[in-house]
């Protein structure tokens, strides 16, 4: 049997026949071709090879698709000033492969390395030495370097200088983030925005961690934008393509009620109390009496927003997370349930000292008592015994019905998350007697504004607010307006009044307990309170520190603007100054700026300036904030060395007080300052300096923080 070979070549492998191997040859080609032609068709018309869609795939392959990221919303105060708001800063890396360079074979590597770090220095807290170092690696290959955290987060001013040298190999990666300008500023309630990586998408965005940032961080996130662009193989846009696009829609804006000057204020005065006193919290809340507004508010321990120096050690906001006992602030409210619900005779008499209830003892804060004393004068020596006696009056249905409507055991749904509710206890008569007087019941700060504004506002409580209104910054338009929620009526107005009038007593009483809340000019109603603190157990913790002091205060008491609540947890007690002392040292400022800047405008009030130099920088500060005056500090030591307002100069509250301390000195941001603040900065300092435009600061040559010596260059753009 011949096989097919040798039948198709004839023989065995002999001549061959090629008419028969032509015409296979020929029928072979044809079916060959036949099937290559149907498997193009079929890519043709379905466009897919191996389930890949090559149409798509070649639109995703000269498709450039461009994120337009959305700009976060800014947080402002009441005059619009900002307290967050986005921004951009950069970080600097150098190529130092010399394998890089462009079409145009120019050097895209560092050529002069001691150049470079001459300039370098120039611009960024970095040595010449220490930056040659760092572009003169061991390992020869090295790709590129960067410069550590001299080289991080540099300001747009600065990346627009450095950049301007034309350094080859000197490249810069833009970066959102987040500025705080004001440092230490009712942090706790603004919170923080801080940048995470979106692992699905590849993108990073800032994301609320806490406070205002956190619980409206979807409006303040805004959208991303996007557009499509089709380019060729050489990277030009190929002329009319359709082009896919979704326009940017950028963050809402948040108004807050917060006066800056207050806070700044309320800031300088708890930072030196807390100094003093070492306590393992407070808290400090100034409120609007009639409308419930919050002017300022702030707490200890706290962090600064700019840094987040602090923040481990301060993520609570413990205005509403923080639930504890008040103690005798709480008979504010005791009172004000005995007046209006008819149990209450002022000049009737009791036994102080003690009180027996269901065999047990209810004592005062003198065990000793005072003897036979009227309920009025009771009030005044903030008796635990008269309070007592007034809910064994009401009983403890009624009571514990107006601790209802004055709303204590529940959230007041402020703007601010992770608000808890409080807690009593309730069940036994004991138990009752000592809510009267703040134990056995836990509120929050914010609660307590809450009601107190019954008793400020004639009887009618309303909701304590931070916000004004929330504003799409695309349109203009108001997204949401905040202002005045009444939120019940739990005492009438005469109440409320004879309340205010027993609380002025503690103040001006030769035998009230208050005195040192007293300020020239304004009359005050105040209760001051001291309450056992929890040790965690069912019991109270032992020791003379081992105490929440705080203060409840309205003014004018007649017809109260203000309210003022502070509280102090556990401070050590030196001997040399009471609690009562030294929350006044918080009230007394505070106060006396509300009532003087509601008053008078703030460009007429005018203050002598005092003499601060060789005073410690604490010292300086507190002093400067209880008169008023705007004070920016220069330097990182302790003892003021400089003041750029000579003393005894008299100035409106308007104008800036730089005082220089000894040590390193650093850079202030001088953002939003004017002209003549920024001359007193430089001759102040040493700087020299170069100053263009009109208005007031918008850029600055010198980094915020940098470190600053006589004869350096500090170049301004005024807007």
């Amino acid at each position: 049997m011949k096989t097919f070979f040798e039948k198709l070549l004839g023989g065995q492998y002999g001549k061959v026949n090629t008419k028969t191997f032509g015409k296979w040859l020929f029928f072979l080609c044809i079916i060959v071709f036949a099937g290559l032609a149907t498997r193009f068709t079929v890519i043709a018309v379905s466009k897919n090879v191996k389930n890949v869609n090559l149409n798509k795939r070649a639109k995703e392959l000269y498709t450039q698709t461009q994120t337009i990221k959305a700009k976060r919303g800014g947080i402002y105060d009441a005059n619009g000033n900002p307290i967050a708001e986005d921004t951009s800063t950069y970080s600097i890396y150098a190529v130092l492969d010399k394998k890089q360079v462009s079409t145009s074979k120019k050097p895209m590597y560092v050529v002069n390395k001691t150049k470079t770090a001459k300039i370098l220095a120039k611009y960024l807290p970095i040595s010449q030495k220490k930056a040659k170092k760092i572009l003169s690696p061991k390992n020869k290959d090295t790709f590129q370097v960067e410069f550590g955290s001299a080289g991080s987060n540099i300001s747009l001013m600065t990346k627009k200088a450095i950049a301007a040298e034309h350094l080859p190999g000197i490249n810069f990666v833009q970066q959102q983030a987040r500025l705080y300008p004001n440092g230490i500023f009712a942090s706790n309630i603004i919170g923080v925005a801080l940048s995470q990586n979106n692992e699905k998408t590849g993108t990073t965005n800032l994301v609320g961690q806490m406070g205002l940032e956190q619980a409206f961080n979807k409006q303040l996130k805004g959208s991303d934008g996007y557009q499509d662009s089709q380019y060729d193989l050489y990277g030009y846009q190929i002329n009319g393509s359709k082009k896919k696009e979704k326009k940017v829609k950028n963050g809402d804006n948040i108004y807050t009620t917060i006066d800056t000057r207050l806070q700044t204020l309320m800031e300088s005065a708890m930072s030196s109390v807390y100094k003093q006193a070492n306590p393992s919290s407070m808290t400090a809340v100034l409120m609007n009496a009639k409308t419930g507004s919050i002017l300022a508010a702030t707490q200890r321990p706290t962090f600064n927003a700019s840094t987040l120096s602090g923040i481990k050690n301060s993520w609570s906001d413990n205005l509403v997370q923080d639930s504890y006992e008040p103690g005798s602030t709480m008979k504010i409210f005791t009172m004000a349930a005995a007046i209006n619900s008819g149990h209450y005779n002022g000049n009737a008499t009791y036994q102080s000292g003690k009180y027996i209830i269901d065999g047990k003892v209810v004592p005062d804060w003198n065990t000793n008592g005072w003897g036979y004393i009227t309920y009025d004068k009771g009030f005044a020596l903030s008796s635990n015994v008269a309070m007592a006696h007034l809910e064994q009056s009401m009983g403890a249905e009624t009571w514990k019905d107006y601790i209802n409507k004055f709303h204590l055991q529940q959230s007041t749904n402020s703007e601010l998350p992770g608000e808890t509710d409080g807690q009593i206890q309730f069940t036994y008569p004991i138990e009752q007697a000592d809510t009267s007087f703040g134990q056995g019941i836990e509120v929050t700060a914010m609660q307590m504004m809450q009601g107190l504004t019954a008793i400020s506002n004639n009887g009618t409580m309303v909701k304590p607010h931070i916000l004004s209104k929330i504003v799409d910054p695309n349109t203009g338009k108001v997204v949401k307006k905040y202002g005045t929620t009444e939120v019940g009526k739990p005492i009438s107005a005469s109440t409320a009044k004879k309340v205010r009038k027993h609380m002025e007593d503690v103040v001006y009483k030769s035998y009230g307990i208050g005195h040192d809340y007293k300020i020239n000019g304004y009359k005050i109603a105040a209760k001051t309170g001291t309450a056992q603190v929890s040790n965690g157990s069912g019991g109270y913790a032992s020791g003379d520190d081992s105490y929440l002091y705080s203060v409840a205060g309205m003014a004018p008491a007649k017809d109260p603007k203000y309210v003022l609540y502070i509280t102090m947890k556990q401070p050590t007690l030196s001997g040399s100054k009471t609690a009562t002392q030294l929350l006044s040292e918080v009230f007394k400022p505070v106060m006396a700026r509300a009532l003087q800047d509601s008053n008078t405008s703030a460009d007429k009030i005018k203050v002598k300036v005092p003499s601060v130099i060789y005073k410690t920088t604490s010292d300086a500060k507190s002093d400067l904030a209880a008169k008023g005056i705007t004070t920016t500090v220069v330097g990182t030591g302790d003892t003021i060395v400089k003041q750029s307002i000579a003393a005894d100069t008299t100035i409106t509250g308007n104008q800036r007080l730089i005082i220089l301390a000894n040590g390193k000195q650093t850079m202030p941001r001088i953002y939003g300052w004017n002209k003549a603040d920024i001359k007193k900065l430089c001759k102040l300092t040493g700087l020299k300096l170069k100053i263009s435009g009109s208005g007031y600061a918008d850029s600055q040559s010198i980094s915020t923080g940098a470190a600053i010596s006589k004869g350096d260059t500090l170049t301004v753009q005024l807007e």
